[in-house]
């Protein structure tokens, strides 16, 4: 076995994955075998030609257009009608059971200073909830709403779900039917230096990351997970990150109109704050709908201005999707593979002596796909526009930019925006910013809407209260 193996490493030029063999004990030799194994070698080699060893260069075709979508509120009677018809639509669908919540939660939360899964970290303002129970929350009161089971479907990354499993055992699932809560693993791709040699961990260990996103679909089937939704009757999958507090799982309009037009795997937007905003731009590329990432989106395309002075491009994508559970299995089905994209990262590794490397500077290429590549392989595909301050608060760093602290604040925003479409009073400084802290349970109320019908357990706010509705 060894030999064949040192035999075909060669020919594929990664014969150093077995450098330190003779330092190596019999579990750490049988270990570092089997990840070769795992390997598809001829793969690999396209991968180093047209990613590692040179930046990808996809060209842009020059059939670009903006993508159509359905706004914010319907445009004349006709589509009036049509949305009438996907909310009633979407709420029964939910009512049966055929929309499942997925979560793609495989980051760690190091960029916000915090050392754990990212679900776990504290951002409510008022109680200080875990995003995990916030989204647990979400579903055990649509569940209630709907009178129905919505399950919930976790993607980690083998960095993380040993302790996400902890996290949601220690904490009685969130009061949520454990069998209803689906953990499982993204998969992962060798990090390459930029010769293309795949790099080591350790002497016994290749050194590998998670394979992005858009592994989603392939662990979605690989786990099991799309085998329990068939069993279960879902048909649609709300795809969202684990990052978002304000994400809508259940939008009955959403799904609705996904339904309603027959699509395969459909997207939220926002208007862009700018041109270069740092979100995909949804385009039509050669008829068909495509998010081109901001960094590959011409110049001139991204400030491209209509007679209105808008953007021609301006919509956003969030990483919001309804997917159809039999669109997963069938791209499974016929072996797809998403396109490929590549970072420049550090990547801490064992040199040819099997010193330990931690470097300064981006020293390899790790290799990722983007759930969004998926988007045009659909045979239908639809837009719905979202308000940022409805669904869209982002927690990616510790201050500045899609913060923390900015989370926070547009918690507080859209729970005030909530009681004040009630006819309620929200105390503001003299510049208009809330003066209170507001946080709204998931059990209280899922929308605005839901505000209504419980008006009499709303106290008086007065300026500087913490309140928390449950």
């Amino acid at each position: 076995m060894y030999e064949n193996i040192k035999n075909v490493l060669k020919k594929h030029r990664q014969s150093h994955l077995l450098a330190f063999w003779d330092q190596l004990d019999a579990p750490q030799r049988q270990r570092l075998l089997a990840q070769i194994r795992r390997l598809d070698l001829a793969k690999i080699d396209c991968w180093v030609a047209d990613y590692v060893k040179k930046p990808a260069s996809e060209a842009i075709s020059s059939d670009i257009l903006p993508a159509p979508f359905y706004s914010l509120g319907p445009s004349d009677n006709k589509q009036k009608r049509k949305y009438t018809e996907a909310v009633k639509l979407g709420k029964d669908l939910i009512r049966k059971g055929k929309v499942a919540a997925f979560v793609v939660a495989g980051g760690q939360g190091t960029r916000l200073g915090f050392d754990g899964p990212k679900g776990d970290f504290p951002i409510s303002p008022v109680k200080n909830k875990t995003l995990f129970q916030i989204f647990a929350e979400y579903i055990a009161a649509a569940s209630r709403k709907y009178n129905t089971v919505c399950p919930w479907y976790i993607m980690t990354s083998p960095l993380n779900r040993a302790r996400t499993e902890e996290i949601f055992r220690s904490n009685n699932y969130y009061a949520l039917d454990e069998k209803n809560v689906f953990i499982f693993q993204q998969g992962t791709m060798p990090n390459f230096s930029s010769d293309g040699r795949i790099l080591l961990a350790d002497k016994a260990n290749l050194s590998c990351s998670p394979d992005g996103h858009g592994g989603s679909l392939k662990a979605l089937y690989q786990s099991g997970a799309i085998e329990d939704m068939k069993r279960r009757g879902v048909e649609f999958i709300s795809y969202f990150q684990v990052d978002n507090p304000l994400i809508n799982i259940f939008d009955p309009l959403f799904i609705g109109l996904h339904a309603l037009d027959n699509a395969e795997m459909s997207s939220r937007a926002v208007i862009k704050t700018g041109p270069f905003e740092k979100v995909g731009n949804f385009c039509l590329v050669d008829g068909r709908l495509t998010i081109i990432e901001y960094s590959d989106l011409p110049d001139e395309l991204a400030e491209k201005r209509s007679p209105d002075g808008s953007l021609t491009f301006k919509l956003g994508s969030i990483a919001i999707h309804i997917i159809n559970r039999a669109f997963a299995e069938r791209l499974n089905a016929d072996g797809f593979s998403l396109p490929l994209h590549r970072a420049l990262k550090k990547i801490p590794h064992v040199d040819e002596r099997g010193e330990p490397l931690e470097p300064a500077e981006p020293n390899g290429v790790k290799l990722e796909s983007f759930v969004f590549d998926a988007v045009p392989l659909a045979s239908k595909s639809i837009i719905l526009e979202t308000l940022r301050p409805e669904e869209f608060a982002p927690t990616k760093n510790a201050t500045g930019v899609d913060s923390v602290g900015t989370t926070r604040k547009m918690m507080v925003a859209r729970a005030a925006s909530w009681l004040e479409s009630a006819g309620l009073t929200v105390p503001k400084k003299p510049d208009g910013s809330i003066d209170c802290l507001i946080e709204i349970a998931p059990g209280f109320a899922l929308c605005k809407e839901d505000i209504k019908e419980k008006l009499n357990q709303i106290p008086q706010i007065n300026p500087g209260d913490k309140i928390y509705l449950a």
